[in-house]
């Protein structure tokens, strides 16, 4: 860059649902490197990284990365944009966040948005048949994280705008993390305020799950 010139962002900074979708899976599974200008995304899933590029309109290869020692490959995107960097920081991300991460600036009417991205990047949704009670079939949603402060502010979020409480507790082997759950009543609503419309960006994969589980119960979002 010339001395004296003003960086060029990529990314258009401008609140949308699908912006702020962008912001959700950034927020659970992006990294914003210490260089002040990187964000690096990874996922399993292919669909995950298509929709981001395509809610932050803009055009980056998708690449694949390993896991360590293990033989999985996961797809990959990183680009540089200085000006979307510090509207990140701006809005609560920090480098190496897994544990500092906190609130969000989010505007209120696109809360749902960003959740739904949210869930998408590190969010869970699990159905059984419980053997204690007769044709009881239960699910239940999830969302997870290693911050303490982050998950605390995604409950208090959820239960100011669609009163529901869920409950936190500690998950993963090592109990390194922590997780907001919801019941069968509550998670019914919570997933109707995620998706609430059937042409809003999400990951298909796990929307498809959802609605095949409540499908068994005559139920849908």
């Amino acid at each position: 860059m010339k001395p004296g010139s003003k960086p060029k962002g990529n990314v258009k900074i401008e609140w949308s649902p699908e912006f702020a979708y962008a912001i959700g899976l950034i927020t659970t599974d992006g990294c914003l490197l210490n260089d002040g200008r990187h964000i690096d995304i990874t996922s399993k899933d292919r669909d995950q990284l298509e929709n981001i590029l395509h809610c932050l309109k803009i055009k980056v290869k998708i690449g694949t990365k390993g896991s360590g020692s293990s033989k999985k490959r996961y797809y990959r995107v990183q680009f540089g944009d200085v000006l979307f960097y510090k509207f990140l920081l701006a809005i609560g991300l920090t480098p190496a966040k897994s544990r500092t991460l906190g609130e969000i600036d989010i505007p209120k009417k696109y809360f749902f948005d960003f959740l739904r991205g949210s869930f998408d990047g590190d969010g869970t949704f699990y159905s059984y048949y419980d053997p204690r009670w007769r044709s009881s079939f239960m699910f239940y949603t999830c969302f997870i994280s290693a911050s303490e402060r982050y998950i605390v502010w995604i409950r208090k979020e959820i239960q100011k705008r669609i009163h529901i409480k869920g409950h936190i507790n500690y998950s993963g082997r090592k109990k390194s993390t922590l997780q907001i759950k919801y019941g069968k009543r509550e998670s019914l609503k919570i997933l109707k305020a995620m998706y609430y419309s059937k042409h809003k960006v999400c990951l298909k994969r796990k929307r498809l799950k959802i609605e095949k589980a409540l499908a068994i119960v005559g139920l849908t979002i």
